[in-house]
């Protein structure tokens, strides 16, 4: 039996795999096949250009700035991830 995954949750998924920084983690902890995920984060619905390039003409301090905004919306969106982790795994069936 095949699952079906919403937009959003393709999103979150291919955020995430960024986030572990490896698309072999990020479908283990989410239980999905890594080859899927992998299509997810080559398709523009999905992963939205939600990474951060480097620019040379960035001051170290604005490059810190960029780097810390980074990982703190990785952070924020790997705790919404984990919430409705939670909130699917809790429910009553």
């Amino acid at each position: 039996m095949s699952r079906i995954f919403d937009e959003s949750f393709k999103k979150m998924a291919v955020e995430l795999s960024y986030v572990k920084e490896s698309v072999v983690s990020a479908a283990k902890a989410l239980e999905i096949d890594a080859d899927l995920l992998s299509k997810w984060r080559k398709d523009p619905r999905f992963n939205g250009g939600s990474l951060v390039s480097k620019k040379p003409t960035l001051t170290d301090t604005e490059q810190e700035n960029r780097n810390l905004r980074k990982q703190l919306k990785d952070m924020e969106v790997e705790n919404a991830i984990l919430k409705k982790t939670v909130a699917i795994f809790s429910k009553k069936y």
